[in-house]
């Protein structure tokens, strides 16, 4: 419901819900955060990977959605939340690639994310270039798509 709220009823249908399509979330790395029995914001976190046109497959984790309940916005809940989630993918060692679609300025001053090496990526859907956003020394630079991360069966 909060994410419907936040997002519309229609956001399965966004690049960023595509790019992780069939993956179920990683529950090291995504959290509410309540106030009681109060759901006051979530994030949530999802394998996902960059599969190079030369060959290169970087596993990756794709953060978002960050929602925030409106009446509980702009008080540092949805900041908490990340920081929270980029601590815990530290601790997990997951932290080498990771990626969102979000503000540059607010995910850049905050958080260190930028799209300089995002330029050449593609996703499965409509996206502002400068809005697709990638921190970690795993980072890949040049061309490929993001998608979700299939194991294969052996």
């Amino acid at each position: 419901m909060l994410l419907d709220h936040a997002f519309g009823a229609a956001r399965h249908e966004r690049t960023a819900y595509r790019i992780r399509a069939g993956m179920s979330v990683i529950p090291e790395a995504s959290f509410a955060a309540l106030s009681g029995t109060l759901l006051l914001g979530t994030i949530q976190c999802w394998p996902i990977r960059f599969a190079g046109d030369d060959s290169t497959d970087v596993n990756m984790v794709q953060i978002g959605p960050v929602a925030v309940d409106p009446a509980h916005q702009q008080g540092g809940i949805g900041r908490m939340l990340t920081s929270h989630a980029l601590d815990a993918a530290a601790e997990h060692d997951m932290a080498d690639a990771l990626t969102l679609i979000g503000d540059p300025e607010y995910y850049g001053r905050f958080f260190g994310f930028d799209a300089s090496r995002t330029t050449r990526w593609r996703v499965p859907g409509p996206v502002e270039r400068h809005r697709l956003l990638a921190r970690g020394s795993a980072v890949p630079d040049g061309a490929g798509i993001l998608g979700p991360r299939i194991h294969a069966l052996v």
